[in-house]
């Protein structure tokens, strides 16, 4: 039996919004219809009528699992080299507390209206929660090591990881540029071209990264002493971290995760050097760290395709992606059709997942989220029903 939920506006995402429409859906979540309010009158039907707008379910491309039991432990505006070694240093947990946690995190992300999850894991410890879990997850496999010599060791150990999540989707993928050595980046590369896998790299988090690049200053050295790694080997590009890092892929299609320092010319290199990235904005971490948010109207200039994630609950209150959304809107005035595109469609588009998910149309099953917006379409509340 279809059942039929209504609300203030429809935004099917695909195509305009549906003001005081309706949205038929199958028992098993399949979206049959979408109808105008004439149409829903012509019907004998029970309509559910809700206040508020109904999306799609959302996608976070960017999140840690695994980290869940951090929330709270860290200090906020410490800046990101500190926030690294305070995750070096505390991450360690008892097993029954990281996994409790990580099913906490995991149904409080359903509840806030998350269908699919691109997760950052550096261990198998997630797997279970995954496979009993009603969200789509795709597992990226963190590979770090930025002395050469270690690059086929690492690869043969993250690959050891990727067989452990089998038969779970993952990808074996860099951690950053300033813990990948060109050499491992060459190995993962190869290893997703045999795979047809995407990859997922974090990038220009802060000034300190490009800083170690250009002209190897900054507060990485520290970093590096502080785990004890001879990096004399290391001769700055006199590029930034990005433009540096960049060509070692070719053509993979890669999430750049952060972007908080990225300017003009590293878009527009990396449009140049690579039709296939998106670029995936964590406004509330990025706050949380260092204070401050990307470009975003530069991304949005440049055309780009721009997802959201939310990090993890070791530098974020909360796993919601909608509260990214709200984010955003208040500190840089995005428009919510924006917003809504970046949290569902391009999302599901990256992760392969765009045939069932990230838009509200018929014969996909995207999951149906009731929101809260004014009436010039500002995002009033975080807080996501979650209808189907």
């Amino acid at each position: 039996m279809l059942r039929y939920f209504s609300a203030d506006w429809i935004f099917p995402v695909a195509s305009a919004p549906v003001k005081n429409g309706a949205v038929a859906v199958r028992p098993d979540g399949e979206i049959f219809a979408i109808l105008t309010e004439e149409e829903i009158a012509k019907l004998d039907v029970d309509v559910i009528k809700y206040k508020g707008a109904i999306v799609p379910g959302f996608i976070n491309t960017h999140c840690h699992l695994e980290l869940s039991h951090m929330l709270g432990q860290i200090p906020e505006h410490i800046g990101l080299v500190e926030f690294v070694r305070s995750i070096i240093t505390n991450r360690q947990a008892d097993g029954e507390q990281v996994l409790e946690s990580m099913y906490n995190a995991d149904q409080k992300m359903f509840e806030n209206g998350i269908v699919a999850v691109g997760d950052i894991s550096n261990q198998v410890s997630s797997k279970t929660v995954k496979q009993n879990s009603k969200i789509h997850y795709h597992t990226f496999i963190e590979a770090l090591g930025f002395n050469p010599e270690s690059a086929a060791s690492i690869m043969d150990h993250v690959k050891g990881i990727k067989e452990d999540f089998e038969p779970l989707p993952a990808s074996i993928v860099p951690h950053a540029p300033y813990t990948v050595s060109p050499e491992l980046f060459e190995l993962i590369r190869d290893q997703a071209e045999k795979g047809n896998d995407f990859m997922s790299v974090h990038n220009q988090e802060t000034d300190h990264e490009n800083a170690f690049f250009e002209s190897k200053t900054g507060g990485f050295l520290d970093l590096y002493k502080f785990l004890g790694l001879d990096i004399s080997f290391f001769e700055p590009t006199h590029k930034s971290s990005l433009q540096s890092w960049l060509p070692y892929i070719k053509e993979q299609k890669t999430l750049l995760v952060h972007n908080t320092v990225s300017n003009k010319a590293d878009v527009e290199f990396a449009k140049a050097h690579n039709q296939h990235l998106y670029w995936c904005l964590c406004p509330q971490a990025n706050l949380y760290i260092e204070n401050t948010l990307p470009n975003v109207n530069l991304l949005i200039d440049e055309k780009v395709k721009v997802t959201l994630g939310t990090d993890s609950l070791a530098s974020n209150h909360q796993l919601n992606i909608l509260a990214e959304m709200k984010t955003l809107q208040e500190h840089k005035k995005i428009a919510f059709e924006k917003l809504l595109q970046w949290s569902t469609i391009n999302g599901a588009e990256f992760l392969a997942l765009n045939q069932q998910l990230g838009t509200i149309e018929i014969g996909k099953k995207p999951g149906l989220n009731l929101i809260q917006l004014s009436e010039d379409f500002i995002i009033e509340s975080d807080q996501v029903v979650k209808l189907f």
